[in-house]
């Protein structure tokens, strides 16, 4: 037996016990009918996965977001100790308004006023301000103790606010998160089989005792299912992607479609495609309203340790060959493709971008380029790379500056979004989100949702998309999104179908060549950005960044900067009012520095012209 206590005064008694067999079956089964999760890798990949196995069910509570309301809620008698001690604490954070109701507490989160620098965005107020409370009241060093479940793709925009383009249903839900107190655990490499339980007190109440059964519902099969996507339709965005990637607007970008098929059984299904598609993040959640997700994602979304955030970037696929002989000359083609290359190079960039934000200046870095990973039908190239989070970040703004990945979306990141929000038809709710665990020890370990089906009313929903450059085949990547599709549609239906050190910064006679220099740096919705920043810093600068739309004379006043530098976007210069900072820049004789779109402006504000190539 081992204790711990909380912030919040909790102590949290773990008890851990060996089991006879290392065969979760019987477990797995009951998260048909109730609360729970199965998560588990089928991959060996040194430095980056091993082998496991772990599952949950009658979870004693579970957070929820449906937009910025956040609802912490009992779902068992051992819920309400728990729901208590948390409703003190997000009352007495001030996140947003607290209701206490029987058995919950929601919170609601107001949408930020003013203006804050580009390196603390990730502390605006979000859904995540009030998970973080959650966090911080429960906060403790089991490896295992904390939330798991779901992270939806809405929640990006509270981070980078988009408007709708189309209506959300009244029962998506953007976040759901459980707290598992009984995990049956697999190592493979350590060879051991666990059941992990734990026990809170909080002043004379305790949850031993306590029963863990949870609310039982019925898988309930589909009466009928829905039409696919219109042939061409899919090919017709990629047509428009074009028009876009030719103005300059967009690089890449990952629009996605859905298609359909019944499903007999979610933890059938979920066993059948961890044996025909052996993944990295293999899971299985019963959310609770008769809804599920089931998945084999091959891709990393964020991973935090300590102070060390990775992700895998995923981009370049090509089919499975008929035999090895085969797979080996299919690899030669995709290391071959220049396509492929400038996919992945694309999606590596803004993700180091993402990471520039939060982490130490000079620490990001690419650990494994182009590295082939093998799956039942396709096969993909994937870069590796890591960063370490500066003072005062967590996992939490690890994750918030990642959202969501370029391989799902595009680049530049914040305007790739709004295409996808236009052209898609209907909302994407999970997909393109993440999945896994957020611990109280302040690890987080999450995978991207996608090769995933989202499974309501027996229905398996499966959203596949391409990513879409400039030289795109609009029929092939067409094709490229049903094959994705694929292996997930027909096993549902029951066919088988050690950190480095951080760099110092560049040191010059006296220190760096940029001690006491104050740099704004002015963004134009570029994840670029925050690397940008990072290289300034690098050098000694002290760099403020701001996003364009700011009062230009009153910030110049106070932030009393030696450069302003412009930095680059997607669109032309008077999309972002750039004129308007030049005239002052210049009014006041300070130096100014263009990227890309920033020199596009300074050029305009001295007088040239632009103008679009045929090609780009």
């Amino acid at each position: 037996m081992t204790l711990f206590e909380t912030p919040s005064g909790v102590t949290v008694e773990r008890t851990v016990s060996e089991l006879d067999s290392p065969d979760l079956t019987s477990v797995v089964a009951q998260v048909e009918t109730r609360r729970g999760g199965v998560l588990s890798s089928g991959m060996e990949y040194p430095g980056r996965y091993s082998r496991y196995h772990l599952a949950y069910v009658d979870p004693s509570l579970e957070v929820v977001a449906r937009g910025r309301s956040v609802t912490v809620r009992r779902l068992n008698a051992r819920g309400y100790l728990l729901v208590d001690v948390l409703a003190d604490a997000l009352a007495a954070a001030g996140v947003g308004e607290v209701v206490r109701e029987d058995g919950e507490v929601r919170v609601e989160v107001p949408v930020p006023t003013g203006r804050v620098p580009e390196e603390l965005r990730s502390k605006l107020p979000t859904a995540f301000s009030a998970l973080r409370v959650v966090l911080d009241a429960l906060r403790c060093d089991d490896p295992y103790l904390g939330l798991w479940g779901a992270f939806g793709y809405d929640l990006a925009y509270q981070f980078e606010p988009i408007p709708y383009a189309k209506d959300r249903p009244a029962d998506q839900r953007d976040l759901v998160l459980h707290l598992a107190d009984e995990l049956y655990v697999v190592d493979r490499k350590r060879e051991t089989a666990q059941v992990r339980r734990y026990e809170f007190t909080f002043g004379d109440r305790t949850t031993k005792g306590l029963a863990r059964e949870t609310e039982s519902l019925d898988y309930v099969r589909a009466a009928s299912v829905p039409d696919g996507p219109v042939p061409g339709v899919y090919a017709d965005t990629v047509r428009r992607a074009k028009r876009e990637f030719k103005a300059g607007n967009l690089f890449e970008v990952v629009p996605g479609h859905e298609m359909y098929a019944a499903c007999d059984s979610p933890t059938a299904f979920y066993e059948r495609l961890r044996t025909a598609n052996p993944a990295p993040y293999e899971f299985l959640f019963n959310l609770g309203e008769r809804e599920y997700l089931v998945g084999a994602s091959p891709e990393m979304f964020v991973r935090v340790t300590g102070d060390r955030v990775e992700t895998c970037p995923i981009s370049g696929t090509i089919a499975r060959g008929a035999d090895p002989l085969h797979d080996a000359t299919q690899i030669a083609a995709l290391i071959g493709s220049a396509k492929e290359e400038s996919e992945l190079t694309m999606c590596t960039d803004v993700d180091r971008n993402d990471k520039a934000r939060v982490c130490v200046p000079g620490s990001v870095k690419v650990l494994g380029r182009r590295q082939i990973e093998m799956y039942s039908r396709l096969i993909h190239t994937v870069d590796h790379v890591e960063g370490r989070l500066r003072e005062g970040m967590d996992a939490l703004d690890a994750f918030l500056t990642h959202m969501w990945s370029v391989t799902v979306t595009g680049a530049p990141k914040t305007w790739a979004m709004r295409f996808i929000e236009e052209q898609e038809t209907t909302p994407r709710r999970w997909y393109g989100g993440a999945v896994g665990f957020v611990g109280f020890d302040g690890t987080m370990n999450t995978g991207l949702t996608l090769r995933t089906a989202q499974i309501r009313e027996g229905v398996a929903r499966v959203r596949a998309g391409a990513t879409l450059l400039y030289d795109s085949d609009p029929a092939a990547e067409e094709a490229e999104t049903h094959l994705k599709a694929r292996a997930l549609l027909e096993t549902a239906a029951g066919g088988l179908g050690a950190a480095a050190p951080v760099p110092e910064p560049i040191e010059v006679a006296g220190g760096p060549m940029g001690t006491g220099r104050k740099v704004l740096l002015v963004d134009h919705e570029d994840s670029f950005v925050n690397t940008l920043g990072d290289y300034f810093r690098q050098h000694g600068c002290e760099v403020t960044t701001l996003r364009f739309g700011f009062d230009v004379p009153a910030v110049l006043d106070e932030l009393a900067p030696d450069l302003v530098v412009l930095s680059p976007g997607p669109g032309r210069p008077e999309d972002f009012g750039t004129a308007a900072l030049l005239d002052e820049i210049e009014r006041r004789g300070l130096p100014a520095f263009g990227v890309c779109l920033g020199l596009q402006a300074m050029i305009e504000h001295a007088g040239g012209r632009l103008s679009l190539l045929d090609e780009p």
